[in-house]
């Protein structure tokens, strides 16, 4: 299974996890021509690449679709290929630099520091 995913494959995968369960083929292909204009070949095609990359099942009848990877597993892969390509590896540095990038709320301020007390126990 391959959690390198295109932006293409993201929006497929997006319309999976949004629907919280299995959509045919037709359906996907519904919902990205409202939301993005796609024809119906362009989205089958890009399903099809996320069945050859394992993020997808295909299941009969009626080409149903059924999501093998989680929309965080997609988020942890990313984070820490971002990580690793932009920061030398370092999530310090990426911190760092992601706090360095603007004002934070008194709230958001808080919720972080939660996140970070809750990771040592």
């Amino acid at each position: 299974m391959e959690l390198k995913l295109f932006d293409s494959e993201l929006k497929v995968m997006d319309t999976l996890w949004k629907a919280g369960g299995d959509l045919s083929a037709g359906q996907i292909a519904k919902i990205l021509q409202q939301e993005t204009g796609w024809n119906r070949n362009t989205t089958y095609t890009v399903i099809k690449k996320c069945i050859a990359k394992g993020a997808i099942e295909r299941r009969d009848p009626k080409f149903q679709c059924h999501a093998l990877i989680t929309r965080k597993q997609v988020q942890n892969y990313e984070t820490g290929e971002l990580i690793t390509k932009m920061f030398d590896g370092s999530k310090q540095k990426f911190f760092a630099a992601f706090l360095s990038e603007g004002e934070l709320t008194q709230e958001e301020v808080m919720q972080l520091k939660e996140m970070v007390s809750g990771l040592g126990t």
